[in-house]
């Protein structure tokens, strides 16, 4: 044996030359027990021609007795062991080899778990020259001691966790580093001692593998696996190569397992960074959150410092940029939108959230734009003769902050170019690499995935609104008995604007009705649906029907449209969609001082009596309209003067906190202000129903509320 320097090391370790490694078991007697397939690849024997042949077949005399008296415990030291030979091919050509062995047990009688690896081009018998010869004898009778730090290197203080496996999963032998991380096996446990693995997720994936792979002897290599530490507090990652040792005639023997640690890796860090971002950006569907969320997530993990920069297609409010000029030679590009840096002042940006940016016609940031491509800089280059001479500010700021390395990535999702996401490192010494550059591109495509349904939603969301307040009441009929005020708020949930509607309609006799409905849906078409309902109702209130024939003919003229809408050619109508919805109809009569009602699915209507009493009156439900199942009933109570009849939708009493009952009793208390004017009552009452208690066991404290949906409400003094 001889002792190998550091040089030699590693020039055999990246020799190109340099074949896969075979893997075989020796007992104490030299004997080989398991021959690999890699074995075969590299020297030519198969299992069936070694196993249960000596080893000396493959040595060189003066070598092979050396081993000999190592492997049957005559030699001092009982430690893994490396050297390098040449071994003899089935064909007769030598293979030199760096060969590794290291002992299964400490007891006499101990097998070998031998590894052998090509290092340089094999000789045949014939052209190996004297001076080879000599130096292999030479290497063979060498007195200085094995190399036990090369041995423990590979195997037993190898990072790469190798362990060694009977046919059911018990572990025959493990080196130091699998017994670190498997919670399944005892480091200390021998060959003749094999012990099943204990239940669980991770034991039972292994044992399968174990089994097939012992059972059909083909590989499994490069397969991902999770392994908690014992305590639960920790989980790591391992990349497993499995394979099956083979006896005589191909005789399956046990099963090699050989594991890394991919836990602190940049591929696998890089995934769970794509993981968390998928959770982490696009929240809510509000365009400069889903900016923000996308800023604060790449600080400080994948950047020091980064912008999202939205274009002209997504609007921010404000006066649209194309329209902007500027002193200087830069244009006005993008309007910020988010920005993260590891600096809490931020000294990296030149604007600040929702500010115009501007920059050079000619730039990174512009050719970015238009050709839809990222731009990697891994090493910025500020000197003269770049665009940021006509940028200096920019420049300037570059210098004092420490900006070295640059990656600009277009936002774009569905063919939309919706702006550009900057990233940039000040102090982090390390440039983007690559795998960087290609995280950034991921991550940016999802965010901007995001901002685009954003976007949408804000545009739907605008449209909506602009129609309903145009199909809404905006100055409603107020005769000398009756005095209104309205409100209309509309929801803050993903789902859009939805379909709340009010009218007051004058009736013959000085008498007024009040209308108050809710379509089912939301966005653009369910306002479009609100303001046919809100068509139809005035068209029957023409013909002066009592409260409940008018809300049956609604229901049966609801449930025509849709039959014929649904039956008709081409692309479905409005009223083919999920038709319905609910509607109170109230006729207020000063001459009897009553008001006659009825409701079809609706929320019950509220009346304040001059007293400040607060009733419900018990009114039949009654069936949604477009259901075809109408079957309406009137109700008539006195009105005194100076009492308040409130209608209103059920966005106003019911929340996730709080369910109907207790909507209504906040109600009733909301409206118990009789001498209030009307106007400030409405607006009493809105902000009074949009907060919840919060559930501190506090009844004072309250807190704002999201609306979860539209409120309507509408408020009548008689």
């Amino acid at each position: 044996m001889i002792r190998r320097t550091a040089e030699e090391l590693e020039a055999a370790t990246m020799d190109p030359a340099r074949m896969g490694t075979a893997v075989v078991m020796i007992d104490s007697r030299g004997t080989v027990t398991a021959w690999s397939e890699g074995a075969r690849e590299l020297l030519g024997h198969s299992a069936g021609q070694m196993v249960g042949r000596s080893v000396a077949h493959l040595l060189k005399p003066r070598t092979a007795a050396r081993c000999l008296a190592e492997w049957a415990g005559r030699a001092p030291l009982r430690e893994p062991w490396s050297w390098t030979t040449d071994l003899r091919r089935r064909d007769g050509t030598d293979v030199r080899a760096s060969v590794d062995a290291v002992p299964l047990a400490d007891d006499e009688g101990t097998d070998w778990f031998v590894t052998a690896t090509e290092t340089a081009t094999a000789t045949t018998p014939t052209a190996t020259t004297a001076t080879t010869r000599a130096t292999t004898d030479a290497e063979a009778s060498s007195s200085a001691p094995p190399q036990t730090l090369l041995g423990a290197a590979l195997l037993t203080r190898s990072p790469i966790a190798v362990s060694i496996f009977d046919g059911d999963g018990g572990h025959l032998w493990v080196n130091e580093e699998a017994g670190r991380w498997d919670r399944f096996t005892d480091e200390r446990r021998v060959a003749r001692t094999p012990t099943a693995p204990r239940p669980g997720r991770e034991s039972r994936t292994a044992l399968a593998l174990i089994r097939r792979v012992f059972e059909t002897g083909m590989p499994e290599t490069e397969r991902e696996q999770g392994w908690t530490t014992p305590n639960g507090e920790s989980e790591s990652v391992f990349s497993s190569t499995y394979f099956r040792l083979d006896g005589a005639e191909g005789r399956p023997l046990s099963v090699c397992r050989m594991a890394t640690d991919i836990s602190g890796s940049d591929s696998h860090k890089h995934l769970l960074m794509l993981s968390e971002a998928s959770k982490t950006i696009g929240t809510t569907l509000d365009v400069m959150k889903t900016a923000q969320e996308l800023a604060d997530f790449a600080v400080p993990g994948l950047a020091d410092y980064i912008t999202v920069d939205l274009a002209e297609s997504v609007p921010l409010g404000g006066e649209p940029i194309q329209r902007l000029t500027s002193p200087d030679q830069r244009v006005p590009a993008f309007r910020r939108a988010g920005a993260a840096s590891i600096h809490p002042s931020m000294p990296e940006s030149l604007w600040a959230v929702g500010d115009v940016v501007y920059v050079p016609p000619s730039s990174p940031f512009t050719r970015s734009l238009y050709s839809r491509e990222a731009h990697y800089e891994p090493v910025l280059d500020i000197s003269p003769g770049t665009w940021l001479d006509r940028d200096p500010d920019r420049l300037r700021n570059i210098r004092a902050t420490g900006m070295h390395s640059l990656i600009i990535v277009p936002l774009q999702a569905r063919g939309t170019l919706l702006g550009e996401v900057v990233f940039v490192r000040t102090d982090n010494p390390l440039s983007f690499s690559r795998e960087e550059l290609f995280l950034c591109e991921e991550i940016a495509g999802r965010a901007a995935l995001s901002l685009d349904n954003a976007r949408r939603f804000a545009r739907e969301r605008t449209a909506s609104l602009a129609l309903q307040r145009n199909l809404l009441p905006h100055h409603p009929e107020s005769g000398a008995a009756i005095e209104v005020a309205l409100r209309y708020l509309p929801a803050d949930t993903h789902e859009g604007v939805g379909g709340d509607w009010f009218d007051v309609i004058s009736l013959p006799r000085g008498r007024t009705a009040l209308v108050v409905g809710d379509v089912v849906g939301h966005g653009i078409n369910a306002a479009a649906r609100m303001g046919q309902f809100r068509t139809v109702v005035r068209t029957l209130a023409e013909l002066d029907l009592p409260p409940h024939e008018l809300l049956t003919k609604l229901d049966n003229l609801v449930v025509r449209l849709t039959e014929q809408d649904s039956e008709g050619a081409g692309a479905p109508g409005l009223w083919s969609q999920t038709m319905g919805g609910t509607c109170v109809y109230a006729v207020h009569d000063p001459a009897t001082r009553t008001c006659t009602m009825a409701r079809a699915g609706h929320p019950p209507p509220a009346i304040l009596h001059p007293d400040g009493e607060v009733t419900f009156p018990e009114l039949p439900a009654g069936a949604p309209i477009g259901t075809g199942l109408g079957s309406y009933e009137s109700l008539s109570v006195e009105v005194p003067p100076g009492s308040v009849i409130a209608l209103y939708t059920d966005g106003l009493i019911e929340s996730r906190e709080a369910d109907l009952d207790d909507g209504l009793r906040r109600l009733g208390t909301a409206l118990a202000h009789p001498g209030m004017p009307l106007d400030a009552l409405c607006t009493e009452v809105i902000r009074s129903m949009s907060v919840t208690p919060r559930r501190t066991g506090l009844p004072e404290a309250a807190m704002p509320q999201l609306l979860d949906d539209d409120i309507a409400l509408l408020l009548a003094r008689t």
